[in-house]
């Protein structure tokens, strides 16, 4: 009895202690930037009634929490400068050391925006930019990525970072390369707030309230009842297992999966599935986790025993392949294609098994992307391996894959990624995402204004700076005016949202990759975006982006077309004397390439197949890759068209499970 007293008093003495020290959201921590020019506000949790004071710099003030132990202080306006002590004194005093005060921009969006300097991605001349990272006035918080069905008071654990080249290399290499640019123009601190996910479609990242407010969303949010994500998973979960039971008969034994690389192993019961193509496509749909691939090849007697070369496409996320029992390579990166070189004496005459360990961490898995890049090539030897392959799942992640993912239901990343921020004094919000909503591109036009409207009303911090960047060149689909373009209906509808007030927008059709969807020139985008900031933000005179499409008008045989005067002198890119990328249709519809030559602010266009032109059209391709129209800064021109025919997007909605 006495030993159960005393464990109790522990208990208790343990409860007491922790219910006493004030509590302050994650986003408050050591090397934190804090908001100039504005009130600061600081906020938390301590007991009920519980007296608060805060100091910092030369402030002190102080506030009793209410009845649910909720307080907030709002600090008043501070110039740049630190490092400072921000100490919470309660029951209990916390202390946030190195605190400096500046400029803070939240990073949001999908992979793009994550994509960090180095790791996954690489970007270009990643390790001399790394080396080169010594700014110990940028500051980065990254946020864990977690989902939630209703909105958060706090974001998980997490520390904000001084940027050196021993944490460069993690950091959202857009932010930073943003953050770089202001920090070496104003010479103030600058803090980042990374919130970002790759792969999210808009939807997630708004509020239920907005969606309510919305004639264009209403009745889509008023058929989400109140998610239970804990019984979401449990179903999920229990899916999957009985999907693995019916397709394999369960998950292997330990050590079992060991023998799936080996010649010997027969692998004549497994199912098969076609690759490329993602498996959640495929028979094991939702799926995070271990799958093993198999495929038996021939070699002819004149090949084997040559050395020769590998390629398996793109493989989500990670993988280990083997040739003949022989590991051949393996990569960590969800979005690089694989080519590894097998060495001369591993292929036998006849029969060769190639074995694939697949891990999927998260999102999409498996192997994907061109048929064409999945081949052995032996000297002129080239055997597709494109087709069925065999496959089995050894093991699931922890929560199995009954997770509940940001893109199943609208909210969830506000919830969770969103909501815990407000309301911390920024200066505005840095975005890039799009590519994840481009089959629904012309309602975009709605769904990403309301995002952005949405943030605002929130955060009550009136019209703050929204600047964006506007997807880069990409080969999704090899769209274009004449079978309709996705992207390019996506690259309009965010431009359309330069209506909204205090919005800017990054051009980056010129430095996309064909066949990446994340391409490694950061650098230009970061600066893109610091050039709107400096200008519209900051007052900095200056050009700060490409040549707006102003008019067009029919001269004989020639089209004009002006752009305004305030974007620069037009100029062409690669020293090419044709401006190339614009197209003309009349009223049947059907583009034919036009050549352009200019002439002051206008660009002159000269046909032979159009008798008489109706639309004019620039860019207008998911990978216009032949676009050059710059100003003389360097500035892209934007795509554009000058009809409004209907596009191949119009008639996709949003739609919750879909």
């Amino acid at each position: 009895m006495k030993k159960q007293t005393c464990i109790l008093i522990v208990i208790l003495l343990i409860y007491s202690t922790v219910s006493a020290t004030p509590r302050l959201p994650h986003v408050f921590g050591d090397n934190m930037v804090l908001q100039r020019g504005m009130p600061i506000p600081v906020w938390g949790w301590a007991d009920k009634n519980e007296k608060i004071t805060l100091h910092f710099n030369h402030q002190t003030k102080s506030v009793t929490a209410d009845n649910n132990g909720k307080w907030r202080i709002n600090l008043d306006k501070e110039s740049a400068g630190g490092p400072y002590q921000l100490v919470v004194k309660g029951k209990e005093t916390i202390t946030f050391n190195n605190v400096l005060v500046g400029e803070v921009w939240v990073c949001s969006g999908q992979s793009n925006m994550e994509m960090p300097i180095a790791g996954w991605g690489n970007i270009k001349n990643y390790e001399q930019e790394i080396k080169d990272a010594n700014y110990p006035n940028i500051h980065v918080l990254t946020l864990v990525r977690e989902t939630a069905s209703k909105p958060q008071d706090d974001i998980a654990p997490a520390e904000w970072k001084v940027c050196s080249p021993e944490t460069a290399g993690d950091f959202t290499a857009v932010g930073y390369f943003f953050a770089r640019e202001l920090y070496n123009k104003l010479k103030v601190p600058v803090g980042l707030i990374n919130t970002s996910w790759g792969g999210t479609m808009v939807e997630t990242w708004i509020s239920r309230e907005a969606f309510d407010n919305s004639e264009e969303f209403t009745s889509m949010i008023s058929q989400m009842k109140v998610l239970d994500l804990d019984s979401l998973i449990k179903q999920r979960t229990e899916s999957t297992n009985k999907k693995i039971q019916s397709l394999q008969g369960g998950l292997p034994t330990t050590g079992e999966a060991a023998t799936w690389k080996n010649i010997s192993f027969d692998d004549k019961v497994w199912a098969t599935m076609q690759l490329p193509g993602l498996w959640e496509t495929q028979q094991l749909g939702e799926l995070d986790g271990i799958v093993w691939y198999r495929k038996t090849i021939d070699v002819a007697a004149a090949d084997a025993g040559k050395e020769a070369t590998l390629e398996l496409a793109m493989i989500d996320d990670n993988d280990i392949t083997y040739v003949n029992e022989m590991k051949v390579g393996n990569t960590n990166s969800y979005n690089a294609n694989r080519k590894y070189t097998i060495e001369a004496g591993v292929l036998k005459e006849g029969k060769n098994v190639i074995a694939v360990r697949v891990e999927d961490t998260g999102g999409g898995g498996g192997v994907y992307g061109e048929s064409s890049d999945m081949k052995l090539t032996i000297g002129k030897t080239v055997i597709s391996l494109a087709g069925p392959w065999t496959f089995k799942v050894e093991s699931l992640l922890h929560s199995g894959s009954g997770k509940v993912g940001p893109n199943d239901y609208p909210t969830l990343l506000y919830n969770s990624m969103v909501h815990p921020l407000i309301p911390f004094a920024i200066k505005g919000v840095l975005w890039y995402q799009g590519e994840a909503n481009a089959g629904r591109a012309y309602q975009y036009r709605k769904a990403f204004p309301l995002m952005i409207t949405d943030w605002r009303t929130q955060w009550k911090q009136g019209d703050f700076p929204f600047y964006f960047v506007q997807l880069a060149s990409f080969g999704a689909g090899y769209g274009n005016s004449k079978t309709g373009s996705a992207w390019a209906e996506l690259r309009e509808a965010q431009a359309f949202t330069l209506s909204l007030p205090n919005t800017g927008m990054a051009v980056t059709t010129d430095i996309g990759e064909e066949k990446d969807i994340h391409p490694k020139n950061k650098q230009d985008v970061g600066k893109r975006l610091a050039a709107i900031a400096l200008h519209k933000t900051y007052g900095v005179s200056s050009i700060y982006n490409g040549p707006k499409y102003q008019s067009m008008k029919i001269e004989g045989n020639k089209v004009i077309v002006t752009f305004n005067k305030i974007s620069g002198d037009l100029s062409v890119k690669n020293q090419s004397k044709d401006v190339k990328g614009f197209e003309i249709a009349g009223a049947n519809k059907q583009f034919y390439k036009a050549k352009g030559i200019i002439k002051g602010n206008t660009v002159v266009l000269s046909y032979g197949e159009v008798l008489k032109p109706v639309s004019v059209r620039y860019a207008w391709a998911d990978y216009p890759g032949d676009a050059n129209l710059f100003n003389k800064q360097g500035f892209p021109a934007g795509p554009f068209r000058t009809d409004k025919w209907k596009g191949i997007t119009e008639a996709n909605k949003y739609a919750i499970g879909k």
